[in-house]
């Protein structure tokens, strides 16, 4: 059986691009039995961008009911927060001490804000060796990771084989980044990819109203509506071919080819495509929200499995440094 780990941030609402380049692909490599998926909340890593404790527990809460809204089964896998599994961050002090500093400094992590360090806290600087105690303390073998993760992976394989090498023993598991080089970037309503840093998201369980405001900011350009408009190069049929079937798809581009269609139209079609396609797990989400015991029940369920494993690994580490 392949053990498989990747982790969330709870740093904002789920948006689409969350949905569509993580949390789906993730719940569907899931579902083979040959698999056992740790899936977990990384709310420490989001404390390095937001201080507020209500607003923490509030997006936590967000993204565990959008992975259980979406099908995810805590009951043949594991499903827990970050935050509750202390021996996490006795790990991550651990490989600190492995850790050269030059390999921080080239994080992109670091990098993107290296030119404002009056904005660089120590917990963004090691964001990398936490997110190496994430994967490592787990066994885990395969980590889905999109193409701007991937030098984080490297960075944790290379500090794995450098504590690995030192004590002479195979104390950690070498993961593996499983890359799905067929996803694609989701366009956010100004065009860049969908991020909770550029304000560009879609959520798509707000309420309608909310919802169907939110789509129509989607920027297109000032092509009159009597004329035709290229799909190619348009933000709102990206987004309506990633959630359509062949055939809508087709019908939609026959739209903007044909004349005589707006972006209002186009804009309004995606709106019904989201709320119809998505309507049993928004249903399930509001409820899950409504419900914050039954979240608790789920996540301390999956807290105590995966403690249990990263127990058995840190002991492993402890006794080769001397602490056991």
């Amino acid at each position: 059986m392949a053990r498989i780990l990747t982790g969330i941030q709870s740093s904002g609402q789920p948006h689409l691009g969350n949905l569509l380049g993580a949390i789906i692909p993730a719940i569907e490599l899931s579902k083979n039995k040959d698999n056992q998926s740790l899936f977990f909340i990384a709310d420490l890593h989001s404390l390095t961008s937001i201080k507020e404790a209500d607003l923490i527990q509030a997006h936590t809460r967000a993204v565990a009911a959008a992975w259980l809204a979406f099908g995810f089964d805590i009951e043949k896998n594991i499903f827990y927060r970050q935050s509750r599994i202390p021996e996490v961050t006795e790990l991550t002090w651990y490989l600190n001490c492995f850790t050269p500093i030059p390999m921080l400094q080239n994080a992109h992590s670091y990098k993107d804000k290296a030119g404002k360090l009056a904005d660089v806290n120590a917990g963004l600087f090691t964001y990398p060796v936490l997110m190496a105690s994430d994967i490592l303390l787990y066994d885990a073998e395969f980590v889905p990771v999109g193409k701007d993760q991937q030098q984080h992976l490297e960075m944790t394989r290379d500090i794995a084989k450098s504590f690995n090498h030192h004590y002479g023993e195979e104390v950690f598991v070498i993961p593996e980044a499983k890359i799905d080089r067929n996803v694609m970037t989701i366009p956010g309503t100004d065009g860049q990819k969908m991020s909770k840093s550029y304000g560009n998201t879609i959520d798509i369980f707000q309420p309608d109203k909310k919802l169907r405001k939110n789509i129509m900011r989607i920027q297109t350009d000032s092509t009159p509506l009597e004329e035709p408009k290229n799909p190619d190069t348009c933000h709102v049929f990206s987004l309506y071919n990633l959630l359509a079937t062949e055939q809508e798809a087709k019908a939609m581009r026959a739209n903007y080819t044909g004349g005589n269609y707006g972006y209002g139209d186009a804009k309004q079609a995606l709106f019904e495509l989201v709320v119809n396609k998505y309507a049993d797990q928004r249903k399930r989400y509001n409820e899950l929200i409504a419900n914050p015991q039954a979240l608790e029940k789920a996540l301390q369920t999956g807290e105590a499995k995966a403690r249990d494993i990263g127990l058995g690994v840190l002991n492993r580490v402890r006794k080769v440094v001397g602490f056991r």
